[in-house]
């Protein structure tokens, strides 16, 4: 619920001043440009701000012959007033010589426009008020998405680890938020002082001397090089000097400094009267400049990306939320007269894809089926049996429709027996994975009317095949025949590149066979991406992982399933024969490269990936490969692989793990315990671990890794998750 009331806050905020920003961005990027162009004007002189004033004084004043002023803006550009044939005249100087370097930049007519429009929208002091509130907005629109993207990422120690890409929108709407976070969080604090500045409810104090007139001094006379202030204040600390309008004693040397402002005796040099600028005028010059970029051509250019990031955002932010599946939910039969029921937990509407599908599959085979919100649990009359379907959001919490459910569960107890199954959303590369999912499992397993059919199932990256495995192996339990139609909303786009079979080796006791490829169009793999097979017109697709072992030719290790239609049709393929696939980029399993130590975890044909990434390892960085397999037979399949590698320097050290070669089963994660020293030295040392087979075995390395990292590294093992330190592609 609190998560609905940041988003539900967030969206409401960007509608509401959603023209406003847009105007305010776009002629924010084009006065971004206009401090850039000012500071490339050849008007600086290198070392003039070592200068003194005094010696910037005596150069001006041996140049003209009457000066009115002295000026250095925040360009560092010194200008002098001085009267010139008779006339004043106001342009840039040189403090070394006092030379004219060129008239003073004027504010073209286009910057001009663009100043007036966004200040005030040509409305004057009411769009000004508008402009004003739209910057406050932004500013709770930054606040309510710093705690959204704060949520997403599992708290704020994970605000700037890696993001999942669930689509192009979404994806870059958070990352871009967080990379111009700071400018934007200064374009509206600013736009929001300046306004306030600007209808006075802040004031603009500023400094008032006053002149003892009757203590002035007429002795003793001294050249103006011979004032201490001009002597000992270089030139970087100068605003403005205003020269004595006429050469009685009573007329004095107007000095704006950085931080003070003083009147100076003109004949003695005696401070007449002397004041530091309030914080409030230094506050409000420093605002100016943060807002406007003035001075510096790095600031200028970060705030045109803040104000390039607003619309960027706003269509994305926009797009994400329209694209998002409503929760609408219609159902056929009451929940009291269903003997299925079906309960979605979904933050953003996405897992509420893959329960309305079941739902869907369940009424058309004539069954009985309620499809709700886990937030609707109440008593089912006819319930037999329960599938909950759910996501986990942020530190393993329930997502926006679930945050009752377990509250629900305990309150109200079912009078009949029934099953239920778990099935958990969510994503490896995020800390807490599918944690909810375990904790509604738990609750509903210590209902004494309750059974469970099986363990949680854990669904990674909202992989529909995942999900579809869960529900053949659920509905042949039910004795139910389910056929699952893939939504189009994950269907690939990616154009169909065209293979070649080379080579297939075969482990005919194992099932296992391995093919080789050769790509001869279209996209171009990476060792870790995946290969998607249609079998047939309107079948599923099967992905498999890839490994690149030489330019263009890669290996997919594969399973044969008795009735596995995409691996029976891949079996059978003969060397020379075409396979039409799609390359689907799988970006968050690509071999590191920047780790100067890796780690590969794999059973059976998870191993596939890994004989491409072991032959992309040109520079020979250490690599370390755990395997596991049920006997030594199953290693012939990948024995030349291997043993090539490790010949040619590019695999470190193989060791593997046969649960059935002898007495005492062994496993992968058996190996970790026993080798703790170098999986620490990994972690520790920024290296990398990854992890490539069954959910099983993921879930069991990752206990073993997890109690490595509390007890001897004392920190938990998303600390090393989130850093891009452990990679998982598990099924």
């Amino acid at each position: 619920m609190i998560v609905s009331v940041w988003r539900y806050s967030h969206l409401v905020f960007a509608v509401a001043s959603s023209i406003f920003l847009l105007i305010a961005s776009v002629t924010g990027v084009i006065l971004a440009v206009e401090p850039i162009l000012d500071k490339i004007e050849p008007y600086s002189v290198s070392g003039a701000d070592e200068l003194s004033l005094a010696e910037t004084l005596e150069h001006i004043n041996k140049k003209y012959d009457e000066v009115l002023a002295v000026k250095r803006d925040r360009n560092g550009f010194v200008s002098a007033t001085a009267i010139v044939d008779g006339k004043n005249d106001e342009f840039y100087i040189d403090p070394f010589t006092g030379e004219r370097l060129g008239s003073l930049i004027q504010k073209k007519s286009f910057f001009q426009f663009a100043t007036n429009l966004h200040r005030s929208l040509f409305l004057k002091s009411t769009g000004r008020f508008l402009i004003g509130f739209a910057s406050f907005l932004l500013i709770l629109i930054s606040i309510s998405g710093i705690v959204l993207i704060a949520k997403r990422q599992g708290g704020y120690k994970q605000f700037f680890a890696p993001v999942v890409r669930e689509n192009f929108s979404q994806y870059h709407h958070v990352v871009y938020a967080r990379w111009t976070l700071i400018p934007l969080l200064v374009l509206a604090l600013t736009g929001v002082y300046l306004s306030l500045l600007r209808f006075d409810v802040i004031p603009d104090s500023k400094v008032s001397l006053q002149v003892d007139f009757d203590s002035i001094q007429e002795e003793p006379i001294r050249e103006f090089t011979q004032f201490e202030l001009f002597k000992n204040t270089p030139l970087s600390e100068l605003l403005e000097l205003e020269y004595p309008f006429s050469e009685f004693v009573e007329d004095y040397y107007i000095v704006q400094l950085k931080d003070r402002e003083v009147y100076l005796n003109q004949v003695t040099g005696e401070v007449l009267a002397e004041e530091k600028y309030p914080s409030l005028q230094l506050m409000s010059s420093w605002a100016r400049v943060l807002h406007t970029g003035e001075g510096s051509i790095i600031w200028s250019i970060v705030l045109g990306f803040g104000s390039l990031a607003i619309p960027f955002l706003t269509v994305t932010g926009f797009i994400v939320y329209f694209k998002r599946p409503k929760t609408k939910i219609k159902n056929v039969y009451s929940k009291h007269e269903s003997e299925y029921i079906v309960l979605v937990g979904t933050e953003g509407g996405t897992t509420l894809e893959f329960a309305q599908e079941l739902h869907k599959q369940l009424l058309s085979i004539g069954k009985k089926s309620h499809l709700a919100l886990m937030n609707q649990y109440s008593l089912f009359k006819k319930m037999e049996h329960l599938v909950v379907i759910t996501a986990t959001y942020g530190q393993g919490e329930a997502p926006a429709s679930a945050d009752k459910f377990i509250q629900l569960v305990k309150k109200q107890r079912q009078k009949q027996a029934f099953d239920f199954s778990v099935v958990g959303f969510g994503s490896t590369a995020y800390p807490h994975f599918c944690q909810f999912a375990y904790e509604t499992h738990t609750t509903l397993e210590a209902s004494d009317t309750s059974t469970a059919l099986h363990e949680v199932f854990t669904v990674n990256d909202q992989s529909f095949e995942s999900f579809n495995n869960w529900s053949m192996a659920w509905s042949k339990k039910m004795g139910l025949s389910i056929h699952l139609e893939k939504p189009k909303l994950f269907s690939s786009s990616k154009p169909a590149s065209t293979f070649k079979v080379i080579q297939k080796a075969e482990l005919p006791e194992e099932d296992t066979f391995l093919l080789s490829l050769k790509n001869l169009n279209g996209s171009r793999p990476v060792s870790g991406d995946l290969l998607s097979v249609v079998p047939s017109e309107g079948a599923r697709e099967r992905l498999y992982s890839i490994g690149k072992v030489n330019t263009d030719t890669l290996v997919i290790s594969i399973r044969r399933h008795d009735k596995g239609l995409c691996s029976n049709y891949l079996h059978q393929l003969t060397q020379g024969e075409k396979l039409t696939a799609t390359v689907v980029n799988n970006r968050n399993f690509h071999f590191p490269k920047h780790a100067k130590k890796t780690v590969f975890i794999a059973t059976g044909t998870g191993i596939g990936p890994f004989l491409g990434m072991i032959q992309e390892n040109i520079k020979k960085r250490e690599i370390h490969l755990y395997w596991g397999a049920r006997t030594k037979d199953s290693f012939n399949l990948y024995k030349d692989y291997i043993e090539e590698a490790m010949r040619e320097g590019k695999l470190t050290d193989f060791k593997a793990a046969y649960s059935r070669q002898q007495a005492e089963k062994i496993y992968v994660q058996n190996l970790i315990q026993r080798d703790k020293d170098l999986f620490l030295d990994v972690l520790k040392n920024k290296g990398c671990i990854m992890i490539c087979g069954s959910i099983a075995m993921q879930k069991e390395v990752l206990e073993e890794l997890q109690l490595l990292s509390h007890e001897y590294l004392g920190k938990d093992l998303s600390h090393y998750q989130n850093r891009k330190q452990i990679k998982m592609d598990c099924y």
